[in-house]
This record gives C-alpha cells, sequence and structure tokens, in this order.
C-alpha cells in the first residue's frame, strides 16, 4: 500500500478510509488463514469490497453461474444479523482464530448487551494467568450519521460509542481515523492488538486528507491518541478548537478558515483526535496525561470540540482533564435528524463549518461578525426543505 510520508497541501487530495481498510483486510487475509469477516449484506455498499480478492463469501448451498464470490470455503460470512455475526466472531476469536465485523453505524448498537458479555470475559481472563491471550474483537462502523440523506434519521445513531467508552473495564479503544492514511495506521494497530475491543469509525465516502502515514502513527502511539495539526495552527493561540473524526475535522478545519477570513488577527490552535478510551484520551493502555493535555489545550483559552458522537460523552471524556469547564463547548450529535441535504443534517446538529465558525468567532469576542453564517444556515436550510440538497 502506498502510503505518502508527506502531505504538501493538506485537504487538496480526496482518499476512501473504506477502500483503505478493504485493502488491508485483503492483505490480513492472504497472510493469516485464520483471518474471518463478518458482515450483514453491506460489504460492497460500506466501500470493503477489496476482501474479495482474498476470499470468497461463505455458501454451502449451490452456486449457480450468476452467482458471484461464493465458495464452500469462502472467508467472508455475510447474514442480515448483526447479532449471529458478533456471536460467530466472537466465538472463532476465543477458540484462537482472529476476524474483524462491520456493520452500519446506525445498527451496530444492537450488539451491545453481547459485547458487555464478550468484555466482561475478556476482564476475568485477564486475571487468569494460564490463560493465552486472544486476538482483539475488530468492529468496523460506517455508513455513519452525517451522510444519510437519503435514509434518514432511522439511519443516525452513533450510540455504540457511547456505551463502549462507559466501561469501567477498560478494555475497548474507539479509533476516528482523520483520512485514509490515518485508517492505514489505525489498522496497524487494531491487527497487532490482543485481549480488547477496537471500534473505529469512518465515513465510507472520500473525505480530504490531512496527514502523513508518520503523524498518524504518531497520533495513535507517542501522541498519545492526539496531535496538534501544525498547518492549521498559531503560536500563542487566542482560541484553540479540536475535532475527532473525518466529517468533523473537515467542518473544523473548514470553519477556521471561515473564521480567519472574518478575522485575521485571530490565533487558532487545531487539535486532532484519533484515540479515545475509558475516561481518557488515548488506547487503553497509552492515555493522554493531565499535564500533556494541560500544554495541548493552554489553560486560559476558549476551547471548542468537535465530536463525531454523543455531545455528552465526549463532555465526560474531557471531564477527567478539564480544570475550568466554563471554557470548553463541546458539538456533537444530539439526535436531530431527519431524510435532508449534508449540511443541513450537520446544521441540525450544531456541528456544520458555518456553526463553529459563528463560535469561534463569538468565543474569541468578534460578536458582530457571526451574522454571515447564521445567515447562510438560515437561506441552506429553506433550500433543503424544499429541494433536499445544499446551497
Amino acid at each position: 500500500m502506498n502510503l505518502p510520508n508527506r502531505i504538501d497541501n493538506p485537504g487538496a487530495e480526496q482518499g476512501s478510509s473504506a477502500q483503505t481498510f478493504g485493502e488491508c483486510l485483503r492483505e490480513e487475509m492472504y497472510k493469516n488463514k485464520d483471518f474471518y469477516f463478518f458482515s450483514p449484506d453491506e460489504t460492497t455498499s460500506n466501500r470493503l469490497a477489496a476482501v474479495f480478492d482474498a476470499s470468497e463469501r461463505a455458501w454451502g448451498r449451490t452456486i449457480e453461474d450468476w452467482d458471484l464470490h461464493l465458495a464452500p470455503n469462502g472467508r467472508i460470512v455475510e447474514m442480515l444479523s448483526e447479532n449471529t455475526l458478533f456471536a460467530v466472531l466472537a466465538g472463532h476469536i476465543l477458540s484462537g482464530g482472529s476476524g474483524c465485523m462491520t456493520s452500519y453505524e446506525s445498527f451496530l448498537p444492537i450488539i451491545s448487551s453481547q459485547l458487555d458479555q464478550h468484555l466482561k470475559f475478556l476482564k476475568q481472563s485477564n486475571e487468569c494467568e494460564w490463560r493465552p491471550d486472544v486476538a482483539s474483537l475488530n468492529i468496523l462502523s460506517t455508513s455513519c450519521w452525517q451522510r444519510q440523506d437519503h435514509n434518514g434519521y432511522t439511519h443516525q445513531n452513533p450510540a455504540l460509542i457511547s456505551s463502549v467508552l462507559a466501561k469501567p473495564s477498560n478494555l475497548v479503544n474507539c479509533f476516528f481515523p482523520v483520512d485514509d492514511v490515518a485508517a492505514a495506521a489505525t489498522w496497524e494497530f487494531m491487527a497487532s492488538s490482543k485481549n480488547v475491543v477496537n471500534l473505529t469509525t469512518f465515513n465510507k465516502n472520500p473525505q480530504p486528507r490531512w496527514i502523513d502515514i508518520n503523524h498518524a502513527r504518531y497520533q495513535i502511539g507517542d501522541g498519545h491518541g492526539c496531535s496538534v495539526y501544525q498547518f492549521a495552527s498559531d503560536e500563542k493561540p487566542d482560541i484553540v478548537v479540536a475535532a475527532i473524526g473525518d466529517i468533523p475535522t473537515a467542518e473544523m478545519l473548514a470553519a477556521i478558515h471561515l473564521a480567519k477570513a472574518e478575522a485575521p488577527e485571530l490565533r487558532i490552535r487545531f487539535v486532532g483526535i484519533t484515540a479515545l478510551s475509558y475516561g481518557a484520551i488515548g488506547t487503553t493502555d497509552n492515555k493522554l496525561k493531565p499535564h500533556d493535555f494541560d500544554e495541548l489545550f493552554t489553560l486560559d483559552k476558549p476551547v471548542i470540540v468537535n465530536f463525531h458522537g454523543y455531545a455528552e460523552t465526549i463532555r465526560g471524556i474531557f471531564a477527567h482533564y478539564v480544570r475550568s469547564p466554563y471554557r470548553f463547548t463541546y458539538h456533537g450529535y444530539n439526535d436531530q435528524g431527519s431524510t435532508t441535504s449534508p449540511l443541513d443534517e450537520l446544521a441540525r446538529n450544531h456541528c456544520s463549518r458555518y456553526d463553529l465558525a459563528a463560535e469561534i468567532l463569538e468565543r474569541s469576542g468578534h460578536y458582530g461578525l457571526t451574522r454571515k453564517f447564521e445567515d447562510i444556515l438560515i437561506e441552506n436550510a429553506h433550500f433543503a426543505s424544499i429541494t433536499g440538497l445544499d446551497k
């Protein structure tokens, strides 16, 4: 896989995290004959079809001439039942194998109780020295709420993120790769980790490419789940902004551009966050320390956070670090949805670039410069209600 060591113009190129994950899964299946991939009937629609280069779908009945990718010994298991798929994956892992599961973000919460039981087993197992390590249970969550303009409110639910981050067992990593390069670095971690659950959330549509592979690996490792994006940051900032997720990052970086166009003197720092675990930024065994949090977010500047999941979930994690809660505001999914345009869906949850740009200006003291963005949001909401499109 050709991963760039340098990005000369961040955001100028597009890449597909889904396609990258598909290629990573393909390579894993080539080298590991015990690796199985579990999916409802959405492997192709979720842009993960590269796995079919390495294996066929498992199929035990008659195969007709018109059937595609079916074989009795296939290692891609498709069934429209997340509960069944999870149960077989968990059993396969506890029997010494390895694998991965994918589904739409809105459907994954149905496995929450089963996931609890797997975590309880891991917790008890880790207390027994004689039990061997097992492969991590890896879940790819896609078809996310921000891009459900045809499916609508029924397909908008990032609740599994909140559920697993609330588990005191501290055996779950939640990853939010910002682009296709970060997706590759995330899979490296997922494939090599043991005795944990890894839940990775990404949008299946192409997104801007922001960081190189060295930066992506640093974020997960020595960066303790986060880093400053220097290309979008100033020294001695007046305000700090952060984003967790690919679309939240694209919106926040666009908001920085919009805000600076109105107030060029404004100094902003952007912090990208790629990994969360119980009560912390970072992975289960590599959490961001409070003094490093203070270095990133300062001790006295306003902070705006844009999160892929529920706003209260990220508020709860930041509460473990924050000394002055009044400095921090949080944006995320607030259960506002419809069959509408992408921008209107973001605006309904106050996560759009225009909402964020207005808040950056307000919280940095530029109160008279926000009307422009408020008018854009009103005009677009009206246009979307009539056409279903963004203006």
